[in-house]
């Protein structure tokens, strides 16, 4: 019999939630509160929650639950701006693509984070570089609203054309948008490698 490949994740912590809004944790055969789920995902253990009654999976609605908690401790991470763009997507004709830009960005973050937190440990001694990563966020926000902009030119959600030019002219306006957004991607990724050789 082959040998299970080590290299493989473990499965997913199942979670149950029952009516009385307990959660169960089938690993450890305990009782656990949303503050313990917060701290896996810190420590990067994955779980599905899943409702004990119907078998629903509701992970998304009890991570989403976490964000409510935290946010209530005055662990502020999304902006009110943010928050009304977000909830202005919904039913939004383009909504289908916000979940790929938002975790295509989260990723993009979180493989430069070791190197932000460099950053922040020596900003006691005056070398963080606020204006390099100010202008960076910045560009970011840019690249989401011309991604955004990029499909005006389909039609609204009223069904109405956005706009008059013929379809070629769209579809090349559209491609050369593209273009765009990558070289600005690819700027920003050079910034981070001249931070990170300055450092060095």
């Amino acid at each position: 019999m082959a040998e299970p490949n080590s290299s493989e994740a473990p499965a997913p912590v199942t979670i149950k939630k029952y009516a009385n809004r307990r959660l169960y944790n089938t690993a450890t055969s305990s009782y656990v509160t949303l503050d313990h789920l917060c701290q896996m995902v810190k420590d990067g253990t994955d779980f599905v929650v899943y409702d004990a009654k119907t078998g629903e999976d509701i992970t998304r609605s009890v991570l989403t639950q976490i964000i409510v908690e935290e946010e209530g401790k005055g662990q502020n991470l999304l902006p009110i701006s943010f928050l009304r763009q977000l909830i202005s997507f919904y039913g939004d004709n383009l909504q289908w693509l916000v979940p790929r830009y938002l975790e295509h960005s989260m990723m993009s973050f979180a493989r430069n984070q070791e190197q932000m937190r460099h950053y922040l440990r020596d900003a006691l001694g005056g070398l963080f570089p606020f204006g390099q990563f100010e202008e960076m966020g910045k560009q970011n926000i840019v690249m989401f609203e011309r991604t955004m902009k990029m499909f005006s030119p389909f039609p609204n959600a009223g069904g109405t054309p956005d706009s008059g030019q013929p379809a070629a002219q769209r579809t090349a306006s559209a491609e050369s948008e593209i273009d765009a957004l990558k070289a600005q991607m690819a700027q920003l990724q050079r910034q981070l490698d001249a931070l990170s050789k300055k450092e060095n």
